[in-house]
């Protein structure tokens, strides 16, 4: 049975209710340094270390005026507020918080696990580690900042930085192995252990729903879920949906980025054929998809870079809950679904035009057959579970 049965899936807060791993795993304490506290994504990694039985506290910055006082049942010490797109105003709030480290130990005790989630975490996990030099130093990689592959004098620093901040890690974590391969793997002197955590949909039920069939169509409505922050995915979707003649839908759903998009919700507005419902919880996954014949998993934010190199949640999520992924051929996402024979792979030269010819031509036959092969994909490929989780937390600790 899978998971792709347009269902609700236990990643909330509510934790605190779930059955925890007791044991030797329960002595273990986690300080996890993150770049938002708001993110979905994180919520999730604390969700899975505690589930196999981990003390985690998250200190992080925040993006809004947001404000929780747990993550996933997780203490939150917040180290401030920082802005999308705006590198020198986050330098300047990690540089204070690294002169008070002790501020963000706050409550922790001694933790025996530092983990840092990307690059300005890292350098206040790497602070923080010398108040308890005992404790293991993980970094989880999730991006490649386009700041880490230019040639300018800021790019160098910042790189320099990067490079000094890597040689105190104990393990990297990273979502896809094209970071390794296009990345670390070219890095000269890095050497620490490397674990592969794809950002698949997490689950700690024993056993999903059976699955439903494929939606009746058209209309055929096309999902874009999640961090809204490229410009170029929103025109090309709004061009394709403007001149379908009702053929093609969007729904749009997430946090859009201020630093891309200045009113995002009026921009949907003016667009014919295009919904915007706003953010929405892990929990709420099952309702969007089942709206949606495909999901956007294509993203043009830094392309050609860490937009070629990355395995989207979407692309974990779409599948999962019965959607057909929308992908491009020579990107990671596209190798990815092309190792099950699955998904809508197109050519990067496929403009608005030659997407709505695919949609014109497309029938319910041909739908059906992408559904199916998306079905296909092993549950094991989509979903993490309970097992995961024991196995995420044994390779931070060392255990």
């Amino acid at each position: 049975m899978r998971v792709r049965s347009r269902r609700r899936v236990s990643v909330s807060d509510e934790i605190d209710g779930l059955s925890l791993n007791a044991g030797r795993n329960a002595s273990i304490k986690i300080a996890y340094f993150v770049h938002d506290v708001n993110d979905a994504a994180v919520a999730r990694r604390v969700t899975m270390l505690r589930a196999a039985g981990a003390a985690v506290t998250v200190a992080g910055f925040r993006r809004d005026d947001r404000l929780p006082k747990t993550v996933s049942g997780a203490r939150v010490v917040d180290l401030g507020r920082t802005a999308d797109a705006r590198l020198l105003q986050r330098a300047m709030v990690v540089f204070r918080n690294l002169l008070r480290p002790k501020t963000m130990l706050e409550g922790m005790g001694r933790p025996d696990v530092i983990i840092a989630r990307n690059l300005e975490s890292l350098a206040l996990a790497v602070r923080a580690r010398r108040e308890v030099p005992t404790a293991r130093l993980v970094y989880e990689c999730l991006d490649i900042h386009r700041s880490l592959l230019g040639s300018s004098v800021p790019h160098r620093i910042i790189q320099r930085i990067e490079s000094a901040l890597l040689k105190s890690i104990d393990l990297l974590i990273v979502s896809s192995p094209a970071f390794v391969r296009e990345y670390f793997s070219k890095k000269p002197g890095f050497g620490a252990p490397i674990l592969l955590v794809e950002n698949k949909v997490l689950t700690l039920e024993a056993e999903p729903h059976a699955e439903q069939g494929a939606l009746a169509g058209p209309p055929w409505t096309i999902g874009w879920f999640g961090n809204l922050r490229c410009r170029r995915t929103f025109d090309t979707l709004a061009a394709l949906a403007a001149g379908s003649d009702g053929r093609v839908r969007i729904l749009i759903a997430g946090r859009s980025s201020p630093a891309v998009f200045d009113d995002f919700a009026a921009l949907v507005e003016r667009s014919p054929n295009c919904t915007f419902v706003g953010s929405f919880t892990p929990e709420d996954l099952g309702t969007l998809y089942a709206q949606c014949h495909f999901a956007w998993a294509i993203d043009y934010f830094e392309e050609g870079l860490n937009s070629s190199w990355l395995l989207p949640n979407r692309l974990y999520e779409a599948s999962g809950f019965g959607a057909v992924p929308i992908a491009l051929k020579s990107v990671e996402t596209g190798r990815w679904l092309a190792r099950y024979d699955a998904g809508w792979l197109i050519d990067d030269t496929v403009g608005v035009e030659g997407m709505a010819a695919m949609f014109e031509n497309l029938d319910l036959a041909g739908y059906a057959k992408l559904y199916q092969a998306v079905a296909a994909i092993p549950r094991e490929a989509l979903i993490a579970d309970r097992s995961d989780c024991d196995k995420l937390l044994h390779a931070v600790a060392g255990r």
